[in-house]
């Protein structure tokens, strides 16, 4: 008798020693749907510089496959490219299948002149809107050239989705003029100007661009520091903002020479208050002395954040 009824609870022990509230399983618990997965954007600046038939060696032809290589390499989400010209581009269509593009000629708005081109990650990132306008006092008007500008210059800029977070950014791209001073303070100003439109919500921004300006100059203290009434807010250069401070020279600009000590910076990444910086270089990529152009890219790490 006694052994039949000390069967019959054992028999019933699974049931009862059943937890009311079993702890869940941190392997299986569902992620917070109040927060995002925060995925570093890779952004970088880079200008290829135009095909000139004159640069023997350094032809384009002769560097084109260099160039993607180095951007597929380096894993650049989003790369705003300078004096980029249709064939160029049409060239890293094919290499660089992953990626598509924004903007247009700067001649025509169209296909004609140097680009201010926005390349991206179709897997990584979505293009929800995107613009281009000259940097001269008549901004629509296509072709137009400012102040003592020696050619016509542009910003592109695009509305991306990250599709990796769901947030939303600003990207704008451009090319300052190499010649007239006036021309590259008045821009640096417009952009800003035009800026408080294009990013009126207060969207996490990031601004590539080759400036033919170095930090000591007033174009770069305009986009950087001065405070301009109705305009978007000082940009931050992202080689001072990197939590992990720079890598690589302090000079972006070559000529397809040896990188010159003299702080030769030209090129940048700069981002909007309160987009936070994690790594930021001038890439001093070379082979046997020879150079994918005369511009060194630069490449920050930054964390886009929903508003």
């Amino acid at each position: 008798m006694r052994k039949h009824l000390l069967v019959f609870l054992v028999a019933l022990l699974p049931a009862c020693a059943t937890a009311p509230n079993p702890a869940p399983s941190l392997a299986g618990a569902p992620a917070d749907p109040g927060r995002r997965t925060v995925t570093p954007l890779r952004v970088m600046s880079f200008n290829l510089r135009y095909n000139n038939t004159g640069d023997g060696p350094n032809a384009w032809p002769l560097r084109k496959a260099w160039v993607a290589q180095l951007i597929r390499f380096h894993d650049a989400d989003v790369v705003g490219v300078q004096e980029a010209l249709s064939g160029m581009l049409a060239d890293l269509d094919t290499l660089l299948p992953e990626y598509s593009r924004i903007g247009v000629g700067r001649t025509d708005g169209k296909m004609s002149g140097e680009y201010s081109a926005i390349l991206y990650k179709r897997d990584r990132l979505e293009v929800l809107e995107n613009k281009t306008f000259w940097l001269s006092p008549t901004p629509e008007a296509v072709g137009s050239k400012g102040w003592d500008a020696a050619l016509e210059r542009i910003a592109t800029w695009g509305r991306f989705r990250d599709r990796a977070t769901g947030c939303v950014y600003i990207h704008l791209n451009t090319h300052f003029d190499h010649k007239g001073e006036q021309a590259r303070q008045e821009s640096a100003r417009l952009i800003r100007e035009r800026l408080a439109t294009i990013d009126a919500a207060g969207l996490p921004l990031v601004m590539t661009g080759d400036l033919n300006s170095n930090p000591t100059s007033v174009g770069y203290r305009i986009l950087t520091h001065d405070t301009i009434p109705g305009a978007f807010a000082p940009l931050v250069d992202a080689m001072h903002a990197s939590r992990e401070g720079h890598y690589g020279p302090t000079s972006s600009f070559t000529g397809f020479r040896a990188i010159r000590p003299d702080g030769n910076k030209i090129d940048y990444v700069l981002v909007a208050p309160g987009v936070e910086v994690q790594k930021h270089g001038i890439l001093p990529d070379n082979w046997d002395n020879r150079f994918p152009s005369d511009h060194q890219p630069v490449l920050a790490t930054v964390i886009i954040r929903c508003k």
